[in-house]
């Protein structure tokens, strides 16, 4: 188009005849550039669809750990070795978003989550693909590293493939849901090779007896309203439990859980209510995660309270700080039991730039990742104390 303003002014000077015989071509060749230039605009002016949208990021974390149940642990002074490489894409394509984590351990890769979204309505928001089950407090209901009691009972950070429903508006939180099955595809859908146990969410898989058993069509519906810096919600969650020939039962849990903040004050409060219904009964179920295979009772009460005090600094790089108290409690245990199961975290976590660390001493009794588990009827308390430091990008 640049070119157009200097052949025409040649044009004009030449000779009237010669600028008669040119006149219908370069109309022509004029509308011809005007044509190009709006077709240039609208391609200019449309969503651009590109890499420029997708954001990569990850984490590289490494962790020492000190358990005092461990002769060996205690021998060496502890141990300090790698955690996890993960990697992020998060971003939009045209009107679509999309979000995925991918994380390799020393012993195990798995998919954390992967969905596509789409913002339905000003206060709609739509997921589908292996999303975070909306139930209870989010997107943790814990400050520590070791999370809650709910982690290992499949109630927290939990991700199923399906298609979640988020509307936020006013001071409304609605959120409705629905999964197939777990992230691994359900009793039978782990590919061959593929170690069932391997994953990242707790999910249950067997029977207490054995009996290979998953999730299979889970509706959840998680409400909170929102006032004066504080959230109250409740959480619903209803599924069916399959085996390799057919129905073996239902899952049914709800929580109610309060979370407010007083100026740098945080304050978490949760009651969670659980119960597997086996069609042939029993105490026990069996779920899996980080290539192990734990059993917890069929059905339990769990309480937790978390108070956490926040605080910018300038210390060298470090820029802030959030001092925390976690207390966690599991009771009315499925089968003959006459001990609770109890973890109390006392931690801080700090952020330096693209570091965060969480330090954790976490304390308990039949408590998983400190020494016991869920299933036990055990009196003897056991301590960890554990420094998890990761360089996030």
């Amino acid at each position: 188009m640049k070119y157009s303003t200097p052949v025409l002014g040649l044009l004009l000077g030449c000779s009237a005849p010669l600028l008669a015989t040119t006149v219908d071509s370069t109309e022509q060749r004029i509308a011809i550039l005007e044509q190009q230039l709006t077709e240039l605009k609208q391609q200019v002016n449309a969503e651009p669809v590109s890499p420029d949208n997708i954001h990569i990021g990850g984490a590289v974390r490494f962790q020492y750990s000190y358990r005092d149940w461990d002769q060996n642990d205690r021998n060496r002074g502890g141990d300090f070795d790698f955690d996890l490489f993960r990697l992020d894409v998060n971003g939009s394509i045209g009107d679509v978003t999309v979000s995925a984590q991918y994380r390799w351990y020393q012993y195990m890769d798995v998919v954390h989550h992967a969905y596509i979204g789409y913002q339905l309505t000003d206060t709609w928001n739509i997921q589908l693909g292996i999303t975070q089950v909306p139930f209870g407090q989010l997107d943790y209901a814990s400050n520590s590293f070791f999370l809650s009691t709910g982690y290992p009972v499949g109630l927290e950070d939990d991700f199923d493939t399906g298609i979640a429903f988020i509307g936020q508006f006013e001071q409304h939180d609605l959120r409705l849901a629905f999964f197939k099955n777990d992230e691994k595809g359900g009793v039978n859908g782990a590919m061959p090779g593929n170690n069932p146990y391997a994953r990242y969410s707790y999910d249950v898989v067997a029977t207490g007896d054995g009996t290979p058993m998953a999730e299979l069509n889970t509706l959840n519906g998680r409400y909170a309203y929102n006032f004066a810096n504080t959230e109250v919600g409740v959480s619903l969650q209803h599924s069916g439990l399959e085996g390799e020939t057919g129905s073996l039962g239902d899952h049914n849990a709800y929580a109610v859980h309060i979370r407010s903040q007083f100026d740098n004050i945080e304050v978490m409060l949760q009651y969670t209510d659980y119960q597997y219904n086996l069609d042939a009964g029993g105490d026990f179920v069996k779920v899996a995660s980080f290539e192990s295979l734990e059993t917890i009772p069929a059905a339990a009460k769990l309480y937790s309270f978390n108070v956490s005090y926040s605080m910018p600094v300038a210390i060298g790089p470090v820029s802030h700080l959030k001092f925390y108290n976690d207390v966690n409690l599991m009771t009315d245990k499925a089968g003959d039991f006459q001990q609770d199961s109890i973890m109390n975290v006392l931690g801080v976590a700090v952020t330096a730039g693209g570091v965060y660390a969480q330090i954790d001493l976490a304390t308990g009794k039949n408590q998983p990742f400190v020494g016991g588990f869920l299933n036990e009827d055990n009196d003897h308390y056991n301590s960890r104390f554990n420094i998890n430091i990761g360089y996030y990008f």
